[in-house]
């Protein structure tokens, strides 16, 4: 039997019950649409985060009090409620070769009032110092940043970030306005271009005050909760890591296997969410994959009802000399071909769920090449694996008795 003959044949056999032919590709369909928009789904929250994390700071080294256990770098384990970083911490790094800025930090949650609107919201107040918008890579929209005259005058300044800004003033401009944050009032000198969240850290709800007024004015505490340092070049990042435990364990005399703070750099934070979001992505695939097992066996069900139905036929292909082979061949061939035909529309139908859900807006999602020939892959081996049984007993069917079958 060659080639064309197999094709043609197979053709036929499907198109003789197309109701039943379609019934039967619509689990392999289901299920590798299913699949492939999963997986984007979860490439593309994988690289959303990558872009959120690299968009934290350039090179970025932060240096939590507490210790933050192994796999957990993005919880910010005994933020605010460790007190072992001090100001002459950050002054103290400024010293180590290969750093180009640091920032300070103290942040605390407050209920925030705008007088004029009489909107308020719960947010998070950040402490910082000037150098925070160069580490953190924030820009400014409108009116500008903390500066060092604000420090040293223990100025009552705030920047907004930009959903702070919508949710305290609306479309109104916000610059020149008052705040009252606990039961005092900042005037608002700028708010910052949208960013968006990576992680924990979202600046576009928080509100920024100068690191003087937050520790004298507001909070009263002298500590901080991050140091935040940019190196120089990416290279150096685990030399300044190094030094930096070994100048802040030497200052807050504890030992460098157990020390009171933690150094997290971009590849600690980048490496627990993109476990996280990998996870979660093989979670949903394998969801996803429970309704390809269920059109393979689908897919079996009809071949050996398609045995049973064409019992005659096939004792008539081996009287007239069809081997077991050729036999084996042409019902395998035809499983593979429901699979093969399910597979291509089902990559079709899982793209445009994953273009669907990108223009919704509700994720960006990514369709790899390496999904798609997965999903290809996958669908041949179904075809394979569930074809196999219904052909090889339709191989071993006597002609006999074959042609004898009512």
């Amino acid at each position: 039997m060659t080639f064309a003959d197999l094709f043609h044949e197979t053709i036929a056999a499907l198109s003789a019950n197309k109701v039943r032919t379609g019934l039967t590709m619509l689990g392999i369909i289901i299920g590798i649409a299913s699949v492939i928009s999963m997986v984007s789904i979860g490439e593309g929250a994988k690289k959303s985060i990558e872009g959120s994390i690299q968009g934290l700071g350039s090179n970025l080294l932060t240096v939590m009090p507490g210790v933050v256990q192994p796999g957990r770098a993005v919880v910010s384990a005994g933020r605010g409620s460790s007190q072992t970083l001090k100001n002459t911490d950050a002054e103290a790094l400024r010293d180590i070769q290969g750093i180009s800025a640091i920032s300070p930090e103290l942040n605390r949650r407050f209920q925030i009032t705008a007088p004029t609107t009489g909107f308020n919201t719960n947010s998070t107040v950040i402490g910082a110092e000037p150098d925070y918008a160069l580490v953190r890579n924030l820009i400014t929209d409108n009116g500008s940043f903390i500066t060092a005259p604000h420090l040293r005058g223990l100025g009552r300044v705030a920047v907004l970030g930009p959903t702070a800004a919508t949710d305290l003033f609306g479309e109104e401009d916000p610059v020149g306005q008052s705040v009252r944050i606990n039961k005092m009032n900042f005037t608002v000198i700028g708010t910052l271009q949208k960013k968006g969240s990576a992680g924990f850290f979202n600046p576009d709800d928080m509100i920024f005050v100068p690191l003087s007024t937050m520790q004298k004015l507001l909070s009263g505490d002298d500590y901080l909760s991050t140091i935040a340092v940019s190196v120089t070049d990416k290279d150096m990042m685990p030399i300044v890591q190094q030094e930096i435990t070994a100048l802040l364990a030497e200052r807050h005399r504890v030992d460098l296997e157990s020390p009171d703070f933690s150094v997290i750099s971009q590849a600690d934070i980048l490496g627990t969410l993109t476990q996280v979001t990998t996870t979660f992505t093989l979670f949903l695939a394998s969801i996803a994959s429970i309704s390809l097992l269920v059109g393979g066996i689908g897919i079996m069900n009809m071949m050996l009802t398609t045995v049973t139905e064409r019992t005659r036929e096939i004792g008539l292909r081996k009287a007239i000399g069809a081997k077991r082979r050729d036999i084996n061949l042409q019902f395998l061939a035809e499983a593979v071909m429901l699979t093969f035909t399910g597979g291509l529309i089902g990559i079709l139908l899982g793209w445009l769920v994953a273009f669907g859900v990108t223009k919704l807006g509700i994720v960006q999602t990514s369709v790899s090449l390496s999904s798609i020939l997965l999903a290809f892959g996958v669908s041949g081996a179904i075809g394979i694996i569930f074809g196999y049984y219904p052909a090889r007993r339709a191989s071993n069917l006597s002609p006999i008795e074959a042609l004898r079958y009512e």
